[in-house]
């Protein structure tokens, strides 16, 4: 009777165990290009932080963003949706005369679905969806807000946008003290820690303004690389200054989560909003473009997944997208997507497995103001050739990603060109139904 009831114990004990809900950590940086980690190559700067993580889980080398400047990303990372369906084809900004979104009403957001599962939600960092209600962390879904409203900070110490302060904790302004990446460091460092106090698990985005310019890395920082790197100049010393200040503040936030005992069951991804601003000395080797723009180096991104225990270390080759990840949590937190989305879950693909993707078809889109006129331009890929426009005013051009998907090269294949434009056009009228003023 004894050893029945042991075996009873022990087998409730292992379902409680496999039916666990992960803790989910989003690491979300601004304007992180491919070329600038040294697991993706980079030979002037160090990130032993984020290279370990790489080291331990999934490596993406095809991880697009869903466009190729801040807010359109995030929307479609928090709604599973391409961003022009929900209302944002570009940067939202406080400023009427320049600002190009507004939140859907009607999106149901990623903290939302799992707030529904049971998960305690917080948002540390950056938002760059809206600036009132209804259009703020704590309408869409998040607990916990503590970070900054805006678009962009002038100075990451004083963190003001225009003379205007956009820190927040929830709806009350704050002024703190510091390093605007060292603080939002410290704040997630301490929500893992007060959460790992509770039964129910947590999603947190911690959403970094860094390496976004102004670049400005602490002096001691820069001091060291200064004289690591003296050939280098003092454009690309400040960006390898301000991506090392980074990895050791992501390295904080990796500890907190050792030091809460909750490591192997926790998902932690890292990745960018888009690529990094070549004028501000990021480096997006071996691809072409930058930050706004529609070739690789504007919207392919460093990705890292890593779950302990759960997935296996492997580098994927395989195209996926920013708006991927809202399926992909739901389904490994345990729910079951209710509503029709153009992401797909890459649950399967963690877990070394295949994922029949054959032909999809992914766009990429951004309108913006200044040289453009609040024009729109896009790119549309289906895994092999790209059909693009890298700007409102020029025609569209068929590329074939060569070489392990690294060089662009153009192409002449009216068949393929006008089987990606017929799928382009499709896209934009259904998107054009969709209000964003």
């Amino acid at each position: 009777m004894k050893r029945v009831l042991f075996l009873f114990v022990a087998f409730i004990c292992a379902f409680v165990s496999l039916a666990q809900q992960p803790n989910i950590v989003f690491i979300l940086v601004d304007d992180l290009g491919y070329g600038d980690l040294s697991c993706y190559g980079a030979k002037d700067l160090y990130t032993p932080n984020i290279d370990e993580l790489c080291e331990d889980g999934v490596k993406f080398t095809r991880a697009y963003a869903n466009s190729t400047v801040c807010s359109p990303s995030r929307a479609a990372i928090l709604t599973g949706d391409y961003p022009d369906m929900v209302g944002v084809p570009g940067v939202i900004r406080d400023m009427p005369h320049n600002t190009w979104g507004n939140l859907s009403d009607t999106a149901i957001f990623l903290p939302e679905e799992l707030k529904a599962l049971s998960y305690n939600t917080a948002l540390i960092g950056k938002w760059h969806l809206g600036y009132e209600s209804p259009d703020l962390p704590n309408d869409r879904g998040f607990d916990n807000f503590k970070g900054f409203v805006g678009d962009m900070m002038d100075d990451y110490y004083t963190h003001l946008r225009a003379n205007v302060n956009w820190m927040r904790e929830n709806t009350t302004e704050i002024i703190p003290q510091g390093h605007a990446t060292d603080l939002f460091s410290r704040w997630a460092s301490d929500y893992i820690l007060q959460q790992s106090e509770t039964e129910d698990p947590y999603f947190l985005y911690l959403a970094y303004n860094a390496p976004h310019d102004p670049v400005q890395p602490p002096v001691v920082w820069l001091e060291k690389v200064q004289e690591r790197e003296p050939q280098a100049s003092l454009k690309r010393q400040k960006m390898i200054a301000f991506i090392e200040h980074l990895d050791a503040s992501v390295g904080q936030v990796l500890n907190a989560i050792e030091k809460s005992g909750e490591a192997e069951n926790t998902i932690v991804i890292f990745t960018s909003d888009n690529g990094g601003a070549l004028n501000y000395g990021a480096s997006n080797a071996p691809l072409k473009g930058g930050k706004g723009d529609l070739y690789e180096g504007g919207i392919r991104i460093p990705c890292i997944v890593s779950w302990p225990g759960m997935i296996e270390p492997a580098v994927v080759k395989q195209p996926i997208i920013l708006m991927d990840f809202y399926p992909t949590l739901i389904e490994l937190a345990g729910g079951d997507l209710q509503h029709e989305l153009p992401s797909l879950s890459i649950g399967n693909l963690l877990k070394g497995k295949s994922v029949n993707v054959e032909n999809r078809e992914l766009i990429f889109m951004r309108r913006e103001g200044h040289r453009y006129g609040g024009r729109i331009y896009y790119a549309i890929i289906d895994g092999e050739y790209k059909l693009m426009q890298n700007s409102p005013f020029e025609p569209y051009q068929l590329f074939q990603l060569k070489e392990d998907s690294m060089l662009e090269e153009l192409v002449d294949h009216p068949v393929k060109r006008k089987e990606l434009l017929k799928s382009l056009t499709k896209h934009i009228q259904k998107t054009g139904r969709i209000k964003w003023q």
